[in-house]
């Protein structure tokens, strides 16, 4: 249970960790191109690897390139991380493409016209 606990505390701290650098610390200025969210982190039990997920919005040539400064950022978030959050060793870290948030409102849309359907074949 403590272990799980650790987990997701680590999880919550990288998330607010990492936002505050790709605002702030990241001088590359192509990161500025698209908005990027950060969606959700998840963390292993041995707390050695980390996922970022990350929501992009702009043009596609833009997200590719946000993709690519992530990860020729990663080294120096890596090590920014272990300095801020005062760690031994920070763990290796996964960009990876969240596309959920793009999938939400046609799956919105879709629900909307059965809902639509529905209630035309009750009339």
């Amino acid at each position: 249970m403590a272990t799980s606990r650790r987990v997701e505390k680590l999880a919550a701290l990288l998330k607010r960790e990492i936002s505050e650098l790709l605002v702030n610390g990241v001088r590359d200025e192509r990161i500025h191109k698209a908005m990027i969210t950060i969606t959700s982190v998840e963390v292993s039990g041995d707390l050695q690897h980390a996922k970022i997920f990350v929501s992009l919005f702009g043009e596609e040539k833009e997200k590719a390139e946000v993709l690519v400064v992530l990860e020729e950022a990663k080294g120096f978030i890596r090590a920014e991380l272990a300095r801020r959050l005062q760690m031994r060793r920070s763990p290796e870290l996964v960009f990876k493409l969240d596309t959920g948030m793009t999938k939400g409102p046609a799956v919105l849309d879709l629900l909307n016209s059965l809902e639509l359907e529905r209630k035309s074949k009750d009339l």
